[in-house]
């Protein structure tokens, strides 16, 4: 049983919306932020990132940045390019890219329920990133950024939220990143959302698809603000049966060796092939200055184990901890990982501007995903790129009593 909550969100005005609405914090860092809220007053990023308003040598993580976003924001209210809306609504949050389209309930759901696992996770966190987040919420008094939950899906869920769109205007249409178009829907019959607030308490179990820092992040703010909003977090819910996993694929910066591709052949089978993406599981492409190959790893080196099984853990257990030296990909310097989003090309170009080799996965289903959350089992770093993104700035939910 789980619960969803409606809440009196804050939201952009109807004629800003494009204009306010943008990527999330954690897929760019500062420069890229400033840079793509250059000209833009509007930008959620001076909220979200608002280290771009103060100078560039600013720690991103210092007090000033925090309290600059809680100016920013109240700054956004008082103008009206934000308001918070004076009764408890449910929202619905189409994304549609290349022809497919996913539809998220956008409601708070408990803290209780994450603290006792009713929420899952499949990723650890760092404290660090952590951290961040607590002082953001905190300072800014609100959940600025939501996160992506899916559960297994159940048809008189669907029903309604197709028959609400079917039915209703959106309050929001208009294409952005990607060229992703985004529409939102105000669910504000009361009818309507006591139906899929009982609905949702036939649900098992909600799982973090995206966001397991900010969830970690709100759930520590709610312990420390003791407000009746802070007990519930901003979400956005998508059935399963919608979602797409892209690969996450990997550049490495440590050089390869005079024994490397001997020691691969010992546990991979090596064919030289041209670019394109693995369309398999177990089939793992890799890309140095001599062109691509696949690697296909032996019977006899593919665990039992659900993680350890995943590709994702057969490279990095076979290949970058023992002959590459990352033990520890979330920290290691010498890594760096590139959203299937961007393609095969940005690993081409990354071994041209530096990186010694290049890997490119096959990602994991959801099924597995909610197969390793439901073991309570840990995925291995990086393992899910999700797309489309939830645009930032569609919603806020206000931490204060009020």
């Amino acid at each position: 049983m789980v619960t969803v909550r409606a809440f009196k969100a804050i939201r952009p005005d109807e004629k800003k919306v494009s204009q306010v609405a943008t990527l999330p914090y954690d897929v760019l860092d500062s420069d890229e932020a400033r840079d793509l809220a250059q000209g833009n007053a509007f930008s959620f990023l001076h909220i979200d990132k608002s280290e771009i308003d103060l100078p560039a040598n600013t720690d991103s993580h210092s007090q000033i940045v925090y309290d600059q976003a809680a100016t920013n924001l109240a700054d956004f209210i008082n103008k009206g390019w934000l308001k918070k809306e004076d009764k408890n609504e449910l929202y619905l949050y189409e994304l549609t890219m290349d022809g497919r389209t996913q539809t998220g309930l956008v409601a708070t759901t408990a803290v209780a329920e994450y603290n006792n696992g009713d929420i899952k996770k499949h990723e650890f966190t760092l404290p660090e990133k952590e951290q961040d987040r607590i002082n953001h919420f905190k300072t800014t008094m609100a959940n600025t950024s939501p996160i992506f939950l899916t559960y297994r899906a159940k048809d008189d869920i669907q029903n309604i939220m197709g028959s609400w769109k079917n039915d209703h205007a959106p309050i929001y249409d208009f294409v952005s990143f990607y060229y992703v178009r985004h529409r939102v829907f105000a669910i504000n019959d009361k009818q309507t959302i006591n139906e899929l607030q009982f609905l949702f308490q036939t649900v098992p179990s909600l799982y973090i698809a995206d966001g397991h820092h900010r969830s970690a992040s709100a759930a520590n703010v709610g312990q420390i603000l003791q407000t009746n909003e802070s007990k519930y977090f901003l979400s956005v819910i998508f059935p399963d049966t919608e979602l797409q996993i892209l690969d996450y694929n990997r550049l490495v910066y440590r050089p390869l060796g005079s024994e490397f591709w001997k020691n691969v052949a010992q546990k991979f089978d090596i064919q030289k092939i041209e670019l394109n993406k693995p369309t398999q599981v177990h089939h793992i492409h890799a890309f140095t200055k001599s062109g691509w190959v696949r690697l296909i790893p032996k019977a006899n080196i593919i665990p039992t184990d659900l993680v350890q099984a995943l590709d994702v853990s057969i490279l990095q257990n076979e290949i970058l901890a023992p002959l590459l030296g990352i033990d520890n990909p979330k920290t290691s310097p010498h890594i760096k990982f590139v959203g299937g989003i961007r393609g095969l090309e940005e690993l081409e170009k990354g071994v041209e501007e530096g990186a010694s080799i290049a890997f490119a996965l096959f990602p994991p289903s959801i099924t597995e995903l909610l197969a390793v959350a439901d073991a309570g089992k840990i995925m291995p770093p990086k393992s899910t790129w999700f797309e489309p993104k939830l645009l930032s700035g569609l919603f806020l939910h206000d931490l204060k009593d009020k």
